[in-house]
């Protein structure tokens, strides 16, 4: 399976799917593609000048992007590449089914402790779902957001938590 698939990452916002993607790329010899870049991109050739997942909701609102988004997947190449699905991305549509009949979808699974430490220390206004949250707000949509995404995101061919596992036992289990 190395060097000749396709790997879709899953997870929750914060989970790590772009940087952890950037390290499973790079060990696979595959190209990453970052799935909000692809929007934003799609979104550009068919509307105004956009830079930003927060303007197109902003302008759009959710299912517009949800729709956009699920849209993208299917329009890009997702052959020989590692892809750096949304948070929501395997939720919406048949986007789950999609992905597992193209290649190897992995849950990155990370602990609500990890999740609300590496949100509460981003730019909580570059990410629309969270933008009005304070501490305690963002502690219960996580864990909200979380117990329903759980039934699809454990879908996945493989669960891989990155803080605690390394990218061999990663590399053992796509073999």
């Amino acid at each position: 399976m190395e060097g000749s698939s396709t790997i879709f990452l899953i997870g929750f916002m914060g989970s790590g799917k772009t940087t952890f993607g950037k390290k499973l790329a790079a060990k696979l010899l595959l190209p990453l593609v970052d799935l909000d870049q692809e929007v934003i991109l799609h979104y550009q050739s068919q509307e105004e000048n956009v830079h930003s997942i927060k303007e197109i909701i902003g302008q759009n609102g959710l299912p517009y992007f949800r729709a956009i988004e699920s849209e993208t997947l299917r329009l890009i190449d997702v052959n020989n590449k590692v892809i750096s699905t949304g948070g929501g991305t395997p939720c919406h549509f048949d986007n789950m089914d999609w992905m597992k009949r193209r290649g190897v979808v992995i849950f990155l699974q990370v602990d609500e402790g990890v999740l609300f430490s590496r949100l509460k220390n981003t730019d909580l206004e570059e990410r629309p779902l969270l933008k009005d949250l304070d501490e305690e707000g963002l502690k219960s949509f996580i864990h909200e957001k979380l117990l329903e995404r759980l039934p699809i995101y454990s879908q996945a061919h493989i669960t891989f938590n990155p803080v605690t596992q390394k990218i061999e036992d990663l590399m053992e289990m796509l073999k």
